[in-house]
């Protein structure tokens, strides 16, 4: 807006901004601002033309309210009258306004479109300038689809102006981001590149933020530039700093400009071309030697300039790997920042250093840096520079200094921030792994892991040290007696009593000859954490109660005894009532032979991938390791990795009978190889064999009826009834099925594997008989914002004949939906927020049901917004408020229902801040109403 002075006047508006200010209350303020839109709107509709200078004084004071935040429903076409004015003033606040103001979808848009081409043909700089501003301020397709053959011509002609140049490049970018579909350079691409030999620097800055952009979609289009890059990078850095001086920055020239093509470089391997390749190493080279030199100004804009351009020539550096003496140089430069005093450049020097450190060429050179690494790890104030210190230690790690890394890790750990526990454990387990080359280390390490961080080592962490001592016959009898010593102390963390029960279940004989470590002093101390520990690690105990029977029968009546028990066979929880159950028939039953055949030492592991390394790859963020040394590690530490990742389904016995499950970890139960007979209602979910049914065909009208329900019956026949109770918070949600005669299988579509929507289901038993009700539990995560529901495929046999069934799952957005409560102001100002054309979904319809009150309101309270009392103007409209939890982001979602019981129709209207969720969430609704 232009600034108000006594040249231009526009007093009226002067004068309207202080009233403004003056006002003591909200209300006065909205008394004033509607005496003044009753004031324009009746000079608009006067019967006196208005001159130029009172529409822009008018659009101006409009423009003005719509900033305060108040609605504004007239004045376009004023504003589009302005476009035609040959006054800068007026044409600018014409533009202005409909930048502020005017939709893509408006009606005026053809008329304003006529009026760009007017300018964009007149030659005018001023006015083509401010087309081309208001183009990239609107962005919108029906712009890119009038334009976007127009600007590659305005800003490759030799007549244009400088100003216009930049202008179109930065404007074609923005439609290319907007509409790439719609911006196609085709015969302007080598006229586009060679913007980049410009006279101008502005042009060339323009120009490169475009190139760049273009370059990332089609790399081949525009190879050329890269020679065209390092000439104009050349140019730049060999200058000094009055070559320049327009675009000089406290002493460094056009740094902006340096970075933009040291980013542009990226795009692209190293320069085939040896010419080329040679001027670019002695840029880059320059530019390390420049960094080195005393600072020409103590101020921190010189320093930041510097800097920018030193890091960005590191990156390229790093990017192309192929030049030995500028990594090693670019690692000591980056060495020299990790003790400086300012925290963000100490942060990107970490990081920096991390990529070195998978280079072959720097790797050495980084670990020269090692003891600052360490100190910065203990006595950094800030936690991001402690974690991309830790992420640095662990890409600098070889067989040289491990133990030494594993050792600080490890310490650190004790005082660690909570937000990066679990990702240190897991670094701590795969580096202990990777290059352990004595046993004892690695189990000592692991186990003080355990003792340390015991709430953050996941699964994946103690199965793995289980896999190789059981694949290590050199290392069984001194895990047995360090978890041994280890258990003795008065708290025990959890999961070194899973380690315990499993290693002394394994080879507790190893150690029963020491009268210490005897038969019944193993016993006695592995049940004393019995009592303290959850329902799956008592399990586990029970197993390795039952595999020492089969090692010492001196313990088998002690053993006994304790299965004997109220407290084991009438527990509550059915899985230790059963194997409490069964282990104590089976060893009251059973001969010797038969013991030491079922409860046998478990064989070797197959070779496998780490699962700890499969876990860190999917980890996201700065300080994932590259999958390049992953691979590396993996075939380094692989005469460890002796086994593979099946510690959760195996059990402590290879035979397959009930009992050889003595983890009692996600073994698949077996199946029946008996076919039922025509009459039985047994049922074989598991078997494929035998002729397919067709599959039912199954309407949306089960799915829809839980848009706005949690609980029901899903489907019903005369041989299956499937229920659903389900429970969500917040990205998470459980839904537990049944089943009268079967349960089947769950099977995720293919659609969801692009990530949506995670769902994981617990196994069931194969067979079930007629009438018995079994539970299939779904644990679902909402990954980001989905609009096809999972299906459920059901495969049973019956009478002999395969009968498959299709249903979709009940599984909506709106199930992530968490309420939130606001006020009307708040909910107003929000709704204004969420104004742009693809934010909202609307919908007229007809009503499907009755209009009651409380219907409705039910309705929307199981929708999972928030429902707003006294909020809506009119007391007959709902409004409604809530947020989708997704695991990647949060959507806002504001809801208005305006029902009309004389036309028994309704108008539904959603907002939010991604186009997706409306749309999706305006379809869902509209059927349940």
């Amino acid at each position: 807006m232009p600034a108000v002075s006594k040249g231009d006047g526009m007093r009226g508006l002067a004068v309207f901004i202080s009233d403004i200010r003056n006002c003591k209350s909200k209300e006065a303020e909205i008394k004033r601002i509607n005496k003044e839109l009753a004031n324009i709107r009746s000079k608009f509709k006067g019967d006196k033309a208005l001159d130029g200078y009172s529409k822009k004084k008018y659009v101006c004071k409009l423009l003005f309210i719509f900033l305060l935040g108040h609605d504004i429903d007239f004045g376009h076409m004023e504003a589009v009258n302005l476009l035609s004015s040959n006054k800068y003033t007026e044409k600018q606040i014409g533009y202005l306004f409909i930048s502020v103001l005017v939709n893509s979808n408006s009606e005026l848009i053809r008329l304003i479109n006529n009026a760009i081409k007017n300018d964009l043909s007149s030659r005018n700089p001023t006015f083509m300038c401010l087309a081309l501003h208001c183009i990239a301020n609107v962005g919108s397709r029906e712009m890119a689809e009038a334009f976007a053959g127009e600007i590659p011509r305005i800003l490759v002609a030799g007549d244009t102006m400088d100003s216009v140049k930049q202008s179109a490049a930065l404007c074609l970018l923005r439609l290319y981001k907007a509409s790439p579909d719609l911006v196609l350079m085709g015969e302007w691409t080598s006229r586009v590149v060679h913007l980049l030999n410009d006279q101008h620097m502005g042009v060339v800055t323009a120009a490169i933020s475009l190139i760049t952009c273009l370059s990332q979609k089609n790399p081949d289009e525009f190879k050329t530039c890269v020679s065209l890059a390092v000439s104009r990078l050349s140019r730049i850095v060999s200058s000094a700093s009055t070559d320049l001086q327009d675009y000089t920055y406290y002493f460094v020239p056009a740094p902006w400009l340096s970075c933009k093509l040291l980013r542009l470089l990226q795009c692209y391997p190293p320069p085939e071309d040896g010419a080329v390749k040679g001027r670019l190493v002695e840029c880059l080279e320059t530019i390390l030697n420049k960094a080195q030199e005393p600072p020409k100004s103590k101020k921190v804009q010189h320093s930041n300039a510097k800097n920018a351009i030193l890091f960005e020539a590191i990156s390229l550096i790093i990017h192309y790997d192929s030049e030995p003496n500028l990594l090693v140089r670019a690692c000591n430069q980056l060495g020299q920042f990790l003790q400086h005093r300012e925290t963000n450049l100490r942060y990107l020097a970490l990081e920096s250093m991390c990529t070195l450190a998978s280079s072959e060429f720097s790797h050495e050179a980084v670990k020269t840096h090692i003891e600052t690494v360490i100190n910065a790890l203990k006595t950094e104030r800030d936690v991001s520079v402690r974690q991309r210190a830790a992420d640095l230690l662990y890409a600098m790690c070889d067989r040289s200094n491990a133990k030494q890394i594993v050792a600080e890790m490890l310490s650190y750990l004790e005082t660690a921030d909570y937000s990066i526990r679990e990702e240190m454990v897991l670094k701590v387990a795969i580096l202990a792994e990777k290059y352990a080359v004595d046993y004892s280390w690695y189990v000592d390490t692991i186990l003080n892991l355990i003792r340390i961080a015991g709430d953050y080592v996941s699964e994946e962490v103690w199965y793995r040290v289980i896999q190789i001592v059981i694949n290590r016959d050199d290392v069984q009898g001194y895990a047995a007696k360090t978890v041994f010593e280890a258990l003795q102390a008065p708290a025990c963390h959890e999961n070194m009593v899973k380690v315990g029960g499993y290693i002394l279940g394994e080879f507790g004989n190893l150690i029963a000859g020491d009268p210490r470590s005897s038969p019944l002093v193993q016993f006695n101390l592995l049940h004393s954490k019995f009592h303290l520990c959850s329902v799956p690690t008592r399990a586990l105990l029970l197993s390795a109660y039952i595999k020492f029977i089969n090692l010492f029968p001196e313990t088998k009546a002690t053993i006994q005894e304790v299965l004997r028990s109220d407290s084991q066979i009438r527990n509550s929880d059915v899985e230790l009532q059963q194997r409490a159950v069964e282990y104590l028939k089976l060893s009251s039953i059973a001969s010797t032979d038969v013991l030491a055949t079922v409860l046998e030492e478990m064989p070797p592991f197959p070779e496998r991938e780490s699962s700890i390394l499969a876990k860190l790859k999917k980890k996201k963020g700065p300080g994932v390791v590259p999958v390049s040394e992953l691979e590396d590690g993996k075939r380094e530490g692989g005469e460890l990795n002796g086994g593979g990742d099946r510690g959760p389904d195996s059990a402590m016995s290879s035979t397959p009978s009930p009992s050889a499950d003595l983890l009692g970890l996600r073994s698949a139960a077996p199946v029946s190889a008996a076919a039922p007979s025509a009459g039985s209602l047994l049922v074989d979910v598991f078997s494929e064999s035998g002729a397919g049914g067709p599959a039912a065909a199954v309407n949306d009208d089960g799915f829809l009826r839980f848009v706005c329900k949690n609980n029901g019956v899903l489907f019903e026949n005369q041989l299956l009834q499937i229920g659903i109770k389900s429970e969500y918070r917040q990205n998470l949600g459980e839904l537990p099925g049944f089943s009268a005669s079967a349960v089947p299988p769950l099977s995720v579509p293919s659609g969801l594997g692009d990530g949506d929507l995670n769902v994981q289901t617990k196994p069931v038993e194969p067979l079930v008989e007629g009438g018995a009700q079994v539970q299939q539990v779904l644990n679902i995560e909402c990954i980001t914002d989905f609009s096809e529901a999972p299906q459920l495929n059901i495969k049973f046999r019956y009478g002999g004949a395969l009968q498959n069934i299709t249903l979709k799952l009940p599984v909506t957005i709106n199930k992530f939906f968490q309420p939130t409560e606001m006020a009307a102001t708040d909910f107003f100002q929000r709704w204004k927020q969420l104004s742009q054309p693809q934010q909202e979904a609307q919908k007229i319809f007809k009503a499907n049901h009755g209009m009651d009150t409380e219907v409705l309101k039910a309705k929307l309270l199981g929708l999972g917004t928030a429902l707003l009392e006294n909020v809506d103007p009119n007391p007959e409209n709902y409004v409604c408020a809530g947020v989708v939890q997704t695991k990647s982001q949060q959507v806002g979602v504001l809801l208005r229902l305006e029902p009309n019981a004389q036309a028994q129709m309704y108008r539904l209207t959603l907002r939010s801040s991604k186009d997706t969720v409306s749309k999706r969430l305006c379809d869902l609704l509209a059927e349940q109403f």
